[in-house]
């Protein structure tokens, strides 16, 4: 339907978030309304009402999407909110959102345009099948609202006393409403959403109210969450309430310190009647709350509203030890905060961006825990579109806003980069496995051949990726704190890994697809790169270049040894030298735990991850975290934050050992692709005595359940859905072939 609208925007700046209008006279003569639908995008964000009532219970829409190549919309069925009706108002309140807001810590806003527009066709089916269709056009007006100011980074103004009946209601438009003009804009960028939409999730209420030593009122919500507060309040005509936003209090006040320059403060003037408070044209990363300009007398009667893309619930964890329990929540709560429209590294700060490292590793957590198909398949058409437009370079966010910024130093004319560009092959790869469906390889797969293909060109003489700029085992505990791209593991060494296993994965998706040229290229091309590996970086007694935790967790994990016995030992004498404190960044952390495991060492794997001293998974969760850090010592043991300039309290890479937790203490994981055949394999350790994972997938819930009696004998329960077959295998024990059902062993 959105073919014969027109993009519209005012036709002068209003001074405040614009509110489009228009009146929807129903064609008479043809019977009742049957059905209704309001087809809505916008440049910026928008909330769409048909007679003052929402069409949906989306927010923030349309997102954020790579402006340049797609804008998505949205299809609401509207037929109870015009039907019977011979005239309704539809509105469309549009904010800045991202498409014209700050974005990014180089600083900056409007990056893909200076004017906020929408475009829109309602089309309306009546009973004798007679079609009326209502779009965007010249005949709309648009007038000034009363959302003052609004940007995602530094919060939302929301003037109370502009309020007005007559925005909403047939009986005439106020007197400030104006024309509107129709942009230059091609529609054909028009795209449906591949995934869910941001919505309210829940509501979460206060735990605890208090004034700080400097006599400012504070709001503990006891979960570092993300969206914003809600409130009806009545005080003085013309006051003010401000609201400030933090994760962490330092020296009892709000620490706004890591949030740099995001103001992250919502402001509300009052009526001097009742009125309801929701600032949806931003969203914050907290847990505190700081109010002033509160109505004397009046009772502090809030709620803090989460919002993120819809998702579903796939899986769940749980053992005997509760810190580590607390550990996995905060996975949880890290992928809701940073899967709103899509996976950000951090929801608080002036950053929230799509960092491609991140979800590379951490989406096999991601889809264990929620059905994360269409989130991350919308995400990665934009990555394949920003690939295609940049020659087959993967950027480091997506979408690309970088590149309208000035260059960081510390990323000099960035190129392909290990981990960061190799997503574009390993989500795709996750999904595959994940969910069985094989469409999503074959849509990626020109992106996942171009990324090979161009890092091929980077290779040194040796055939090794060495010579540009790479984040490495970027936040290795070890590096600098102002340079988190100084870790010990030499970064040639990281790079050729990770290009090896995107090779071996290329490969393995051109056969599933029958390219069968392209498997024998990159079969070929992996073999060259493995013989390269051991000869530029592993010495004749089997000591890998840099000799430390992460190239040698990559080395074996990736499959670069033929012999990972000497890796396996000397890696678990490293972990045991470092008091199994992790030692690893971005790169080594999510795969040190399967490294030791697979080597024989699962002690150590589980000494290292139930390690309470910094740095370590439990640490945070001793301080009280409630989300996954960025760094491992974001909060000094004195309470204190990091000094650095870079901290966040929700990033969900560095819980990626979920994965761990559920394949091998829980002991669920793929066999084939889509859970179709299942490995049951729980490795009980670290004195945990019992635990149990449930997954729900497109064939049914799969459950397993273990407990270790008095005598040390495991006793371990299985269900599998209709359909799907299992490999039990015990430690020590002959693996016995599980059909479906319930059994116990």
């Amino acid at each position: 339907m959105l073919h014969t609208a027109r993009m519209i925007s005012p036709a002068v700046e209003l001074g405040s978030a614009p509110l489009f209008r228009t009146g929807i006279t129903l064609d008479t003569g043809h019977g009742a309304v049957t059905r209704a639908t309001l087809t809505i995008s916008s440049l910026g964000v928008h909330e769409a009402r048909i007679g003052g009532r929402p069409v949906g219970d989306d927010v923030l829409s349309p997102g954020w999407t790579s402006y340049e190549h797609r804008l998505r919309y949205l299809s609401h069925d509207v037929t109870e909110l015009i039907a019977g009706k011979p005239l309704s108002i539809l509105t469309v309140l549009v904010g800045n959102g991202w498409y014209r807001g700050r974005l990014g810590f180089m600083g900056g806003s409007a990056f893909y345009g200076d004017r906020l527009g929408v475009i829109a066709a309602c089309e309306i089916t009546f009973a004798d099948g007679h079609r009326q269709v209502v779009v965007t056009d010249e005949t709309w007006t648009a007038g000034g609202s009363d959302v003052l100011a609004d940007d995602l980074y530094d919060g939302q103004t929301i003037d109370a006393r502009r309020r007005s009946g007559k925005w909403f209601l047939p009986d005439g438009e106020p007197e400030w409403f104006l024309p509107v003009r129709v942009l230059d804009f091609d529609n054909s960028v028009l795209t449906p959403y591949i995934g869910e939409w941001v919505s309210r999730q829940e509501s979460v209420p206060p735990r605890k109210v208090w004034e700080s030593p400097t006599g400012r009122v504070l709001i503990d919500f006891g979960q570092n969450l993300v969206g914003w507060l809600r409130f009806t309040v009545r005080g003085p005509a013309g006051s003010e309430i401000r609201i400030r936003h933090a994760e962490v209090l330092e020296g009892g006040e709000l620490g706004v310190r890591p949030l740099r320059d995001a103001q992250a403060t919502d402001r509300f003037i009052l009526s001097g009647g009742d009125d309801l408070f929701e600032p949806t044209m931003t969203f914050h990363g907290f847990r505190y709350a700081e109010v002033s300009g509160w109505p004397a007398g009046v009772p502090l009667d809030v709620e803090a509203v989460v919002v993120h893309s819809r998702l579903e619930r796939t899986g769940d964890f749980a053992c005997s030890d509760e810190l580590l329990n607390r550990l996995h929540r905060n996975v949880v709560w890290s992928t809701r905060g940073n899967f709103l429209d899509l996976p950000t590294d951090c929801p608080q700060r002036n950053e929230r961006l799509g960092w491609t490292g991140d979800i590379a590793v951490f989406a096999p957590s991601a889809a264990y825990l929620y059905d994360v198909r269409g989130f991350l398949g919308d995400w990665l058409a934009d990555l394949a579109a920003e690939q295609r437009a940049a020659d087959g370079l993967v950027p480091f966010v997506i979408p690309d806003v970088l590149k309208y910024q000035p260059a960081p130093p510390e990323f000099p004319d960035p190129d392909s980069t290990a981990f960061w560009s190799d997503a574009a092959v390993w989500v795709p790869w996750t999904l595959w496995q994940a969910y069985g469906d094989r469409s999503i390889l074959a849509k990626q797969y020109p992106s996942m051949t171009a990324h090979v293909r161009r890092v091929r060109t980077l290779l040194s003489p040796a055939g090794v990726w060495d010579g540009s700029f790479q984040f490495g085992d970027w936040l290795d505990p070890d590096a600098p704190a102002d340079a988190p791209a100084k870790a010990k593991a030499d970064p040639g060494v990281v790079a050729t890994a990770a290009y090896y296993r995107s090779l071996t994965l290329v490969a393995e998706t051109a056969a599933l697809l029958g390219h069968d040229a392209d498997a024998a290229e990159f079969t070929e091309l992996a073999a060259r790169v493995r013989i390269a590996f051991s000869s530029e970086y592993v010495d004749a007694d089997g000591t890998v270049r840099s000799d430390c935790t992460t190239v040698y967790t990559l080395a074996i994990v990736f499959g670069l040894l033929d012999d990972t016995s000497f890796a396996g030992r000397r890696l678990a004498e490293l972990v045991a030298d470092s008091g199994y404190r992790v030692s690893t960044g971005f790169a080594g952390t999510p795969y040190i735990t399967d490294a030791l495991t697979v080597t024989g060492h699962l002690d150590a794997a589980y000494r290292l991850l139930l390690e309470r001293e910094c740095p370590s998974w439990l640490y945070p969760v001793t301080m009280g975290a409630t989300t996954i850090w960025e760094r491992w010592d974001s909060m000094l043991p004195d309470g204190t934050i990091n000094p650095g300039e870079m901290t966040s309290f929700n990033h969900y890479a560095l819980g990626a050992v979920a994965d761990w937790m559920h394949r091998t203490i829980g002991g669920v994981a793929p066999l084939d692709p889509g859970y179709s055949r299942v490995s049951i394999a729980p490795r009980p350790g670290g004195g945990l005595t019992w635990a149990r994972a449930g997954l729900r997938t497109r064939h049914g819930r799969i459950e397993v359940s273990w407990r270790t009696g008095p005598d040390g004998d495991l006793a371990v329960d299985v269900t599998l859905p209709d359909g799907v077959t299992g490999v039990l295998s015990l430690d020590g024990r002959p693996e016995v072939e599980i059909s479906a059902g319930t059994h116990s062993f």
